[in-house]
C-alpha cells in the first residue's frame, strides 16, 4: 500500500511538473486569467460548466470568485451552470441533456462574459454545445481538458493537461483553476491585500 501511495503522489507531481515545463500550457493559463480580468473590469462575469467531478470543480471555482481566494475583497460575479436542480431538470426534460449548458448560456450569458468548460475527455456534448452557443453570443470560451485531441479544442483558449489519466487531469484542473483565481484576484484587488 505504501508503494501505491507513493506512486500516486509521484504521478501527480510528474504531471504538474510537465505543466510547469510546458510554456504553451502556462501561456494558455495566463491568457485565460487575462480574459477573466478583462471580463470583470468591463462588468462581465464567468460561467463554469462540467459533468460529474468536473461539475464539482465548476462549483468550486465559481465559489472562489464569488467569495474570496487568498484575501478579503469584493465578490466577483460567477455562475456554475451545474447547481440549480429545477433549471437542470427542466432543460433536461424539455430539450435533452445535450442542451443543459447551452440553454443556460443563452439565458444568462452576454457578450463580454467568459465561459469555462471543464472535462477530462474534452468530448462532453453538453459543453461542446455550450461553446457553440457562446460563439454565437460573443462570449469568450475556455476549455480545460486532458491531453487527447477532442471536440472542446474548438474553444478560444484550450488548456490541455498533459495526461490521459482521469485523476491526474482532475487534480491539475483544480490547480489550474486556483492559479486563474489567484491571478484575477491579485490583478484586480491586489491593493487590498494585507
Amino acid at each position: 500500500m505504501l508503494d501505491l501511495i507513493k506512486s500516486q503522489i509521484s504521478e501527480s507531481a510528474a504531471t504538474k511538473t510537465a505543466i510547469l515545463n510546458d510554456s504553451s500550457i502556462t501561456d494558455a493559463i495566463n491568457r485565460a486569467a487575462q480574459a477573466c480580468i478583462k471580463a470583470y473590469r468591463n462588468g462581465g462575469k464567468t460561467l463554469f460548466a462540467g459533468n460529474g467531478g468536473s461539475a464539482a470543480d465548476a462549483q468550486h471555482l465559481a465559489g472562489e470568485f464569488v467569495s474570496k481566494f487568498y484575501f478579503d475583497r469584493p465578490g466577483l460575479p460567477s455562475i456554475a451552470l451545474t447547481t440549480d436542480t429545477s433549471i437542470l431538470t427542466a432543460i433536461g426534460n424539455d430539450y435533452g441533456f445535450d442542451r443543459l449548458f447551452a440553454r443556460q448560456v443563452q439565458a444568462q450569458g452576454v457578450s463580454g462574459d467568459v465561459f469555462i468548460g471543464i472535462s477530462t475527455s474534452g468530448n462532453s456534448t453538453n459543453i461542446v454545445e455550450a461553446i457553440k452557443e457562446c460563439k454565437e453570443k460573443g462570449i469568450l470560451t475556455v476549455s480545460m481538458t486532458g491531453a487527447k485531441p477532442c471536440l472542446m479544442d474548438e474553444a478560444d483558449i484550450v488548456i490541455k493537461v498533459p495526461s490521459t489519466s482521469t485523476p491526474r487531469i482532475q487534480e491539475c484542473q483544480t490547480m489550474i483553476g486556483h492559479i486563474i483565481c489567484c491571478i484575477v484576484e491579485q490583478d484586480i484587488f491586489g491593493h487590498l491585500k494585507k
